[in-house]
C-alpha cells in the first residue's frame, strides 16, 4: 500500500498528505521509488504483543532517562548530530529512494536535523530553567519536569527533519518518544531509530512503532502515554485530536496550509520572481509551508505572471539522484492522481490552466508544473491544498485586497510578503492571520524560530525554546512562613 491510497473510512493523515488505511486489514509498510515505481522492500507491522513490549520498554526507559541530568542528555544528542553531519549521503538517499526527494535537498534536510538536534543539546538546560516568581510574600519558583512517554505520529514530506523537531526537544527535556512514521518511507523511520541508539541513547528513549491504524487508536488509549503530536491532515488531526482528547492528555497539531506569497507594488520583481519559483518548487511543493496562493497587486500581475510562468516552464524531470534534475516525482503514484484530480475539478468549476496540468509521459509519478489563475471563491481550489507543483494565481487592486485575501481561507499556517518597504511589510505582516509571517522571503524554517499555526493549521509550536515547553509540566513550587495565622 502507498502512503496516499484510498479506500472505505479509518482515514487518517501522516503529513498534510492524507492517508487511508484499510480498515480491520494488516497494513504492510512499502517502499517504492516514485523515480521509477519499482518496489524496494516491505516491512511487517507489529504485533499486539510486540507493541505491548516496546511500551512497557519505554516506561522503563523513562523512569531512569527523566533523571539523567541534561549534560548526559546532551552527550547523547550531540553524537546524534555528528553522525547525521558525518554520514549525509548515507541518510540521504533513503528519502530520495523512498520518496523522490531531490538528493541535493535531501542532503539539506539530514543538515537541517543534526542542526535541529545539536540546538537542543546545547540550549534545553537553559531553556528549562527553572523561573523565579516574586509573590508578595515568602518565595516561588516554576519549575520544568518531564510528562513520560510521548507519542507522534509524523510525515513523509521530510522523512528526518519532521522527527528532529519532535524527538530532540522531548529527549532533550526527559521524556522519551515513541514514532509512528508514513507508511511509504519505513527506511528512513527504521534509520532514525537506529541513529539514536547508535547515538548511545538507551532502549526505549526512541522507537519506531510500524504499527496499524488501529493500534494508532491503542497507543492513544493508553494510560501510559502521556502526549500525543501529529503531523498531518485536517481530517486525522480532528480524530486523533479527539482521542487524545477523551483520554484528557496534552496534544499539538501542525496541520496543512494554503500560504499566501503577497507581491506589493513597490517589490523588487525579479527578486520577487525568484523567491516565487523557490516558495512553489522546493521539495516538489510537498510542503505544509510551500506558498501555495499568489496574490499580486495589478501594478506588477502581468509582468510577475509572465516571467513565473516562464521559470515554470524550464524544469526538466529527471533521476533525483542527479543533482542535475531540476523536477524530480512526487512521492507517490496516489499522490499525484490526487493532485491531477484536483486540478481537473478546478478547471471544471472555471478556473483557467496557464501551464501544465498533466503528468509527465514518462516512467514515474512526475507531473508538469502548474498555473491556475480565474479561481473564484465558489471554487473547491479556492479552499483546497494543493500539495504539489501547483501555484495559484490571484490579481488584486491593492494592499488591503491582498490582505483580505490572505485572510480568507481556512488555513493559518505561514505567509510571505514582498515590498522594498521592510516597515510597509511588517506592518502588513501583522493583518495577516496566520502562525508566521516572512518579509521579503518564503515562509520557512529554522531550528530556532517557532513553528506552528492557527485554524485549520492546527495549534502548538515545535522548535525555538517554545517547542520544549509543549511537553512539560510547569510545576510551583512555593515556599512560604510556616507560621499560621492568628
Amino acid at each position: 500500500m502507498d502512503c496516499r491510497e484510498v479506500t472505505k473510512n479509518a482515514t487518517t493523515s501522516f503529513g498534510s498528505r492524507t492517508t487511508t488505511l484499510k480498515e480491520n486489514k494488516i497494513m504492510a509498510y512499502k517502499s517504492v521509488n516514485p523515480y521509477n515505481g519499482k518496489a524496494l522492500k516491505t516491512f511487517k507491522e507489529l504485533t499486539n504483543k510486540q507493541l505491548e513490549k516496546a511500551i512497557k520498554t519505554a516506561v522503563t526507559c523513562f523512569e531512569s532517562w527523566r533523571h539523567a541530568t541534561f549534560a548526559e542528555r546532551a552527550v547523547v544528542a550531540a553524537k546524534a548530530a555528528a553522525i547525521l553531519r558525518a554520514r549525509v549521503d548515507e541518510f540521504a538517499r533513503p528519502m530520495t529512494n523512498e520518496m523522490g526527494k531531490r538528493l541535493e535537498e535531501a542532503q539539506g534536510e539530514v543538515a537541517l536535523s543534526a542542526d535541529i538536534i545539536a540546538y537542543y543539546a546545547k540550549n534545553a538546560e537553559r531553556f528549562l530553567a527553572p523561573q523565579h516568581l516574586k509573590p508578595s510574600s515568602g518565595k516561588a519558583q516554576v519549575e520544568n519536569t518531564p510528562l513520560g512517554v510521548l507519542f507522534g505520529v509524523q510525515p513523509w514530506n521530510f522523512p528526518y527533519y519532521q522527527l528532529a523537531r519532535f524527538a530532540a526537544p522531548n529527549l532533550m527535556a526527559g521524556n522519551v518518544v515513541m514514532v509512528k512514521h508514513a507508511g511509504c518511507v519505513p527506511q528512513c523511520a527504521i534509520a532514525f531509530e537506529k541513529l539514536w541508539r547508535e547515538a548511545g541513547a538507551p532502549a526505549g528513549a526512541y522507537t519506531n512503532l510500524l504499527i496499524s491504524h488501529d493500534q494508532v487508536n491503542r497507543v492513544i488509549d493508553d494510560s501510559r502515554i502521556k502526549g500525543v503530536a501529529l503531523t498531518g491532515g485536517v481530517e486525522a488531526a480532528k480524530g486523533i485530536a479527539a482521542r487524545a482528547g477523551q483520554n484528557l492528555k496534552k496534544s499539538t497539531m501542525e496541520l496543512g496550509g494554503n500560504d499566501a506569497f503577497i507581491v506589493l507594488k513597490d517589490a523588487d520583481l525579479d527578486k520577487a520572481v525568484k523567491w516565487a519559483v523557490w516558495a512553489k518548487m522546493n521539495n516538489m511543493g510537498q510542503c505544509c509551508v510551500a506558498a501555495k496562493r499568489f496574490i499580486v497587486v495589478e501594478e506588477l500581475a502581468d509582468r510577475f505572471l509572465d516571467k513565473f510562468r516562464t521559470a515554470l516552464a524550464a524544469f526538466k524531470p529527471g533521476d533525483p539522484m542527479d543533482k542535475a534534475t531540476t523536477l524530480g516525482p512526487l512521492s507517490t503514484e496516489a499522490a499525484l492522481v490526487q493532485l491531477l484530480g484536483q486540478v481537473k475539478r478546478a478547471i471544471a468549476k472555471g478556473a483557467t490552466l496557464v501551464l501544465g496540468g498533466k503528468r509527465i509521459d514518462r516512467p514515474g509519478s512526475f507531473m508538469q508544473p502548474t498555473i491556475l489563475t480565474n479561481i473564484k471563491p465558489g471554487n473547491p481550489a479556492y479552499r483546497e491544498e494543493f500539495f504539489g507543483p501547483v501555484a495559484l494565481f490571484f490579481r488584486v487592486k491593492n494592499e488591503d485586497d491582498a490582505v483580505a485575501l490572505a485572510n480568507d481561507s481556512d488555513f493559518g499556517l505561514g505567509g510571505s510578503i514582498f515590498t522594498k518597504d521592510v516597515a510597509r511589510g511588517k506592518r502588513v505582516a501583522s493583518r495577516i492571520d496566520t502562525g508566521m509571517v516572512f518579509v521579503n522571503h518564503p515562509t520557512w524554517t529554522a531550528m530556532d524560530l517557532p513553528f506552528g499555526g492557527i485554524k485549520n493549521s492546527g495549534y502548538g509550536r515545535e522548535l525555538s525554546s517554545l517547542g520544549i515547553q509543549e511537553f512539560v509540566n510547569k510545576k510551583l513550587v512555593r515556599v512560604a512562613s510556616i507560621d499560621a495565622p492568628a
